[in-house]
């Protein structure tokens, strides 16, 4: 395998955990390359120009070589325009970046949604409602990830959804007439599946709607596993309705 060398691609740290004595393992995503990990040398040491550079949600430009699974980074600037997260909105993005570690696939570039992220990240920053946000950013991934919920037609015959019809969505499957008892499936209005494929969360109920439809799929999606950000804004009960 030939050793790569990847210079000044815009990225943002994920997660980081501690390596050896002095060291991290960063994950960032990166615009061109995907999420990966990289082995920060000495960026716990008391010193390092690192330690006030590899912060989570902050635009950077990381370079890195290396032939293995976790290469070196081997520089790391901060490019500026990103104001500091709090309160809900750092909450949120927790949550964003938990969903993409355990949801997206190490090197495999993913442009346009590493454009949505930056952008959602700006929105939170600058105090746009954070329920939207999320939402539109979890109906991004899933697309990108080639999951994505067609969710204008009906499954089985191709008929495009009514405003005014009631469905069921299924998550092998897709939107299905709400005529058989599938459980605990979701029910949906037909006009908030409509603006759910066009991206419009304004409506009350479409976001309360798209809440249920939402955990279901990603839940479905993560084998089960309970996502921590999540379980901790749940339990805020002032802001536990945008998660």
């Amino acid at each position: 395998m030939s050793r790569q060398r990847i210079d000044e691609q815009a990225a943002f740290v994920l997660h980081t955990y501690p390596w050896r004595e002095t060291s991290l393992v960063v994950e960032v995503f990166s615009r061109e390359h995907g999420r990966l990990p990289l082995v920060a040398k000495g960026a716990r040491r008391p010193g390092s120009q690192l330690r006030g550079v590899l912060m989570a949600f902050q635009p950077l430009q990381v370079s890195w070589s290396g032939r293995g699974e976790v290469k070196t980074l081997t520089g790391a600037n901060w490019r500026g325009g990103q104001p500091l997260l709090g309160g809900v909105a750092l909450l949120s993005g927790y949550y964003l970046n938990e969903l993409l570690l355990r949801l997206l696939p190490r090197e495999d570039a993913h442009v346009a949604l590493f454009d949505h992220y930056a952008a959602t990240l700006l929105q939170l920053a600058h105090g746009e409602p954070h329920a939207p946000l999320l939402r539109a950013f979890e109906l991004a991934l899933l697309r990108e990830l080639g999951y994505a919920p067609t969710l204008d037609r009906l499954a089985d015959s191709g008929e495009p959804v009514s405003p005014q019809g009631t469905y069921l969505y299924l998550a092998e499957r897709g939107v299905i007439a709400a005529t058989d008892n599938f459980g605990d499936a979701p029910t949906l209005s037909g006009r908030v599946l409509l603006d759910m494929a066009r991206g419009d969360f304004s409506a009350a109920d479409t976001l309360v709607q798209a809440r249920a439809l939402m955990r279901r799929l990603i839940q479905h999606h993560l084998g089960g596993q309970t996502l921590e950000s999540r379980r901790i804004l749940i339990e805020l009960q002032d802001i536990g309705a945008g998660l």
